[in-house]
């Protein structure tokens, strides 16, 4: 079955655009080396809680938005033969401009798919 990373983010609200064309360019990046999809979501309704939450993991301020994603690869193997191809070119990417959200409150992970219907 497939595999799956998924990253949450708190994006400052003002930057959405950003975000989007900075997720843009990371889908083409991750389907050149393999991914089958690329998904980016940006938060619509999602509440904030007394215990935990997702506004809470990612230390979201009034001013962010919760924004997630996710990429499917074929396999681990094809997800991690993915990511070393395309880290040198992101490491050449024009980086002159900074990440439109704090990467070190980024959540992420990667998962086996176990049901998939």
């Amino acid at each position: 079955m497939a595999y799956v990373d998924l990253a949450v983010y708190a994006v400052p609200t003002a930057n959405k655009e950003v975000f989007v064309a900075h997720a843009k360019a990371m889908a083409r990046l991750f389907k050149k080396h393999g991914a089958l999809t690329v998904n980016d979501c940006w938060g619509d309704e999602v509440p904030a809680g007394e215990i935990t939450s997702l506004p809470m993991a990612v230390q979201c301020a009034d001013d962010e938005t919760v924004a997630f994603s996710w990429i499917t690869w074929p396999s681990k193997a094809a997800r991690d033969e993915g990511w070393v191809k395309a880290m040198p070119e992101m490491e050449a990417m024009d980086h002159s401009q900074p990440m439109p959200f704090d990467g070190k409150r980024m959540i992420f992970g990667g998962f086996e798919t176990v049901v998939e219907i």
